[in-house]
């Protein structure tokens, strides 16, 4: 047996004895192995060696630097055998295959809410550690997730690098893509295990998941109150806000929010 070959071999032993030789200095976290520790310090430093030639993009691994360059190539060679749906990463297979099983193995031990990717579980602890890391540049809004702040920052620039090649709508990032294109194909993947309703995109079904469990998880920082919805504590801030903005055309009484206004207006129309 190569050197090279007994190496991950052990390696790979230690990740069923639980030895974990290799301690980061910097937060303590152990590793099994010196190349994981290697790459978990790129985390500390910053530090991403890797550079796509094509958009100058860096990576802190070499085996995300590959993945990376299947965005370029368009190549998907991990292929459900449920729906025949392809993508580029072996990872993103693993997490889509939940879609199907049902499956949420990463478990927050907090409030016992469950995640079918562990991302997911991360980004949902900030919510009870208020922790926000990810903050943009341009107008400092910070973020629970990397990705949100990415999609972020698209609407500074503008840029909408995913195109519809039925309808030629763009869209800043490939999940809201996804999710337009089932405004085509009518599917609708995501089923709630409670009603059997079926929706078309996972926030959809978080949403409507909430009108079950009875969870508000957006809440107003001035009087407390709580809502269901982002969008709900958005029309809801506008009770707070003094000025009024919207005006009858008819009698030029303002209102703070639309739907009061609406309901003046069919006064009118009586």
């Amino acid at each position: 047996m190569s050197r090279k070959a007994s190496t991950s071999l052990h390696s790979h032993i230690r990740t069923h004895t639980g030895g974990e030789r290799f301690r980061c200095h910097l937060c303590q976290k152990s590793f099994t192995d010196g190349s994981s520790l290697s790459h978990h310090l790129r985390t500390h430093t910053g530090e991403r060696p890797y550079k796509c030639q094509l958009c100058q993009k860096a990576f802190a691994k070499r085996s995300t630097l590959s993945s990376h360059m299947r965005t370029h190539t368009g190549e998907r060679p991990y292929k459900c055998q449920l729906c025949q749906k392809a993508f580029a990463q072996s990872s993103i297979l693993s997490s889509h295959m939940r879609s199907h099983t049902g499956e949420r193995p990463y478990k927050c031990q907090l409030c016992r809410k469950a995640f079918s990717k562990n991302c997911d579980l991360s980004a949902h602890m900030r919510s009870h550690t208020g922790e926000r890391p990810y903050k943009c540049q341009l107008c400092r809004k910070a973020f629970a997730k990397n990705c949100v702040l990415s999609a972020h920052v698209k609407t500074h620039t503008g840029e909408k690098p995913y195109k519809c090649q039925l309808c030629r709508k763009a869209f800043a990032n490939s999940g809201h893509l996804n999710c337009h294109m089932r405004t085509h194909t009518g599917e609708k993947p995501y089923t709630c295990h409670l009603c059997q309703r079926v929706f078309a995109s996972g926030s959809s079904l978080r949403r409507h998941l909430r009108a079950h469990s009875g969870e508000k998880p957006y809440m107003c920082q001035l009087c407390k109150k709580l809502f269901i919805q982002s969008g709900h504590l958005k029309g809801h801030m506008k009770t707070h806000i003094e000025e009024e903005t919207y005006i009858c055309h008819l009698c030029s009484r303002a209102y703070k929010r639309k739907n009061m206004l609406t309901k003046h207006l069919r006064w009118h129309a009586m």
